[in-house]
């Protein structure tokens, strides 16, 4: 069973190819959702359009893509992706009974929250989540926004009590991070941990001080 991965339209495009990457690393199969507004911002942090006639030579060039935006610094094999347009309210995950482990957003942005926790499913990266939810299937949801005002944190309350995993998109500095790509590396660990996928994407904290100053 595959992984739903929505993208919506929140700064951190780099997040989500991270998560990808490691996921189909892994061996999980993986269902695409990339919001329109989410478009709007790969093409603006990586001059990357993604269009959905050509998606798997665009996703491949985006997973290719380093954190520093550089091409070329991973290899992308995307044979284990199968996309959905986020206008397709008919499509497979909009149905509890497509089969799926469960849903990772990333990066989720603060009116995604709001959709997903007002149970809008305005589009089908929504819906999904919805689905998700109503399922009792794994739902991690790794916000990026700051500051967060009143109103998204009572959305993000809503989503942890209807049993979803609120993953902040704030990297850690104890794994011994030296380039951007770590930094992102340990965001889109922490949601993989949260969905209970194996990695390797981080240094993992093991009660010595000064760790992460010293090469593995």
């Amino acid at each position: 069973m595959p992984w739903i991965v929505g993208v919506s339209g929140a700064s951190g495009t780099p997040y989500a190819a991270a998560v990808l990457r490691a996921l189909l690393t892994a061996g999980e199969s993986v269902d695409l959702v990339v919001s329109r507004a989410s478009r709007l911002t790969l093409l603006d942090e990586t001059g990357i359009s993604f269009r959905d006639a050509h998606w798997q030579d665009d996703l491949r060039e985006w997973l290719a893509r380093g954190a520093d935006g550089k091409p070329g610094t991973f290899d992308a094999d995307v044979e284990g992706v199968r996309y959905w347009n986020a206008g397709d309210l008919a499509a497979g995950p909009s149905s509890g009974s497509y089969p799926v482990k469960g849903m990772l957003i990333v990066p989720a942005s603060t009116a995604c929250v709001a959709g997903v926790a007002l149970g809008l499913s305005k589009d089908l990266l929504q819906r999904a989540a919805s689905v998700t939810l109503k399922e009792r299937r794994k739902l991690v949801v790794a916000v990026r926004e700051t500051p967060l005002n009143g109103q998204t944190l009572r959305h993000l309350v809503a989503l942890d009590d209807a049993g979803a995993t609120v993953v902040p998109a704030s990297p850690a500095f104890y794994a011994g991070a030296t380039h951007i790509q770590d930094l992102v590396d340990f965001v889109a660990g922490r949601v993989l941990d949260a969905a209970g996928v194996a990695h390797g994407l981080y240094r993992r904290w093991a009660g010595e001080l000064g760790g992460g100053t010293r090469t593995a």
